[in-house]
Order: C-alpha cells, then sequence, then structure tokens
C-alpha cells in the first residue's frame, strides 16, 4: 500500500490517531518530525535555530521524499508540510491524503494544555492564541484542502473516542484493522 499522510494542524491528532492506526492495522507508524530528528540527530527545535526555517523546510522536503517511497506507512506530517514547496502534491501523488481538521475550539483547548511543550507558542496568552489558530488555519486551510479526505479530528481526547476514530477511519478509507481490542 502505498503511504497514507496525516497531514492537518499542530494539535490536530496526527500524531495520536496515527500511532492508534498504526497499532489497529498492519501499517507501520512514521512521525515526519520524529524520522528528522532521528536521521540528523538533532530535535526539530534545535534545527530551526541552526539552519532557519527555510533550512529546516528544505530537510522536511528531502525526508518527505525519502518517505514518499516507503510502502505500508502511516506518515504523520507536521503542521506546515503542506504548506511548503510542492509537497502537497508530492503527497497527493504518491500516496493518499488525510486532512486531520479539527476546530479551531478543540484546537485552542489541546494547544493551551500542551502549549509549554511548544515553543512557537509557549509564550502566547489564551486569547494570542486562538488568534494565532486562527490567522494560521487561515494561511493553511487551502493547502489543507488538497488533501483527498478529510476527517473530522474533534474525537480524539479519550482512549474511547481514539478507539471509535479508528474505526471510523478505517471505514471511510477502507483500512483492514487487525486488533481485536478496538471495535
Amino acid at each position: 500500500m502505498r503511504p497514507l499522510y496525516l497531514i492537518g494542524y499542530m494539535g490536530s491528532g496526527k500524531s495520536t490517531l496515527g500511532r492508534a492506526l498504526g497499532c489497529a492495522t498492519a501499517l507501520r507508524f512514521i512521525d515526519l518530525d520524529t524520522y528528522i530528528e532521528r536521521r540528523f540527530h538533532s530535535n526539530v527545535r534545535d534545527i530551526f535555530a541552526t539552519r532557519g526555517e527555510e533550512g529546516f523546510r528544505d530537510l522536511e522536503r528531502r525526508m518527505l521524499r525519502e518517505v514518499s517511497c516507503f510502502e505500508d506507512v502511516i506518515v504523520a506530517c507536521g503542521g506546515g508540510t503542506p504548506c511548503a514547496f510542492d509537497n502537497m502534491e508530492l503527497m497527493n501523488a504518491t500516496g493518499t491524503t488525510v486532512w486531520l481538521n479539527a476546530s479551531d475550539e478543540r484546537l485552542w483547548q489541546r494547544l493551551r494544555l500542551g502549549k509549554h511543550r511548544r515553543p512557537l507558542i509557549a509564550h502566547l496568552s489564551d486569547d494570542e492564541l486562538r488568534d494565532f489558530i486562527s490567522t494560521q488555519l487561515a494561511r493553511r486551510t487551502p493547502f489543507y484542502s488538497k488533501a483527498q479526505y478529510t476527517f473530522d479530528a474533534d474525537r480524539l481526547d479519550s482512549r474511547e473516542m481514539i478507539d471509535s476514530s479508528v474505526c471510523a477511519f478505517c471505514r471511510m478509507l477502507p483500512l483492514p484493522i487487525n486488533d481485536s481490542s478496538i471495535s
């Protein structure tokens, strides 16, 4: 099977759903940021600091091209991956793209709780975070909307919701579920 790319804004649940799908199917899960970190022995924050956003996006594009040749994988892309270069066109040409579309309110709730782990938003007040999400989504939605499928990502906040979403996702594409613990 060609790669399955999960795209969407930070906090939309790409890694959460991707890991759960990997456990429930015969597909291997790859988080693109983690893949980059392992290949370059540096975390994304440090790569941004030393190479700048342009340097990071170039590495990201090269690693995306690399994983696009893999079979039987689920790739959780960074929130900005589809917006750089011809990445969205590459993903659509080499695999199946799914936009995990979460509401602004759900994104705000998730990012507010975990913003200390995200340098880009760690310093923002709650109101500034709402504005930031809204502005970023306005810029990125034209890229995200090029995905072949759209999936409602508001229901990924508990084990029961994740299990239910995995089943719904596997029916949408369809993907065979190999884990009998998922109903």
